[in-house]
């Protein structure tokens, strides 16, 4: 054995010609490209999913119908605040089940972000057809004086659709900080 250890550890070893390596560097591009991607979709499988899910249809119940817009600084009479706020016939109207993001006093970039999204979202929502506003037991008008209303189709929330659809919360009694854990 005139070789050291390296060169008998070679001549046991089978010979690997180039091309049989390429596979094994795909695989491990292959491999971080997919892990790239999961981490993507994790990221923003809200955003992916969020209107998947059937909305409820009208009932009989459901009489009230309007074209709202998003409310500007001027005088409102039907209209979209946020995405837990509106105006009906000149009434303002805090929905009663829901917490959603600020976006007049937000205080920080993502919770802006999302209370536009909610907003958006309820406007969708109240333009997709007939709707109902049921007073919550126990109380007719939140402390600023707004109307307190859960805004039902079919008899189900459609506050509970943004929850959902992670652009709101159910009402705890307190506004959440959306920005805790943001930086």
């Amino acid at each position: 054995m005139s070789g050291g250890w390296d060169e008998e550890w070679d001549a046991l070893a089978p010979s690997r010609p180039a091309a049989r390596r390429l596979p094994g560097i795909l695989w491990v591009f292959a491999t971080v490209l997919a892990l790239l991607l999961l981490t993507l979709g994790a990221l923003h499988w809200r955003d992916w999913t969020r209107h998947d899910a059937p909305l409820p249809t009208a009932g009989p119940q459901d009489r009230l119908q309007a074209h709202v817009a998003l409310c500007g600084t001027g005088m409102r009479a039907t209209c979209v605040v946020d995405g837990d706020t509106i105006w009906l016939s000149g009434l303002k109207i805090r929905i009663a089940d829901i917490n959603a993001p600020e976006v007049t006093d937000a205080r920080c970039d993502y919770e802006l972000d999302l209370g536009r999204k909610a907003t958006a979202r309820l406007m969708t929502l109240l333009n997709a057809g007939a709707f109902s506003l049921v007073p919550p037991a126990g109380r007719d008008a939140d402390r600023h004086g707004r109307a307190l209303r859960v805004v039902t189709r079919g008899g189900q929330s459609l506050g509970m659709v943004l929850v959902r659809e992670g652009l709101a919360e159910p009402w705890s009694g307190h506004r959440r900080n959306w920005c805790e854990g943001r930086g």
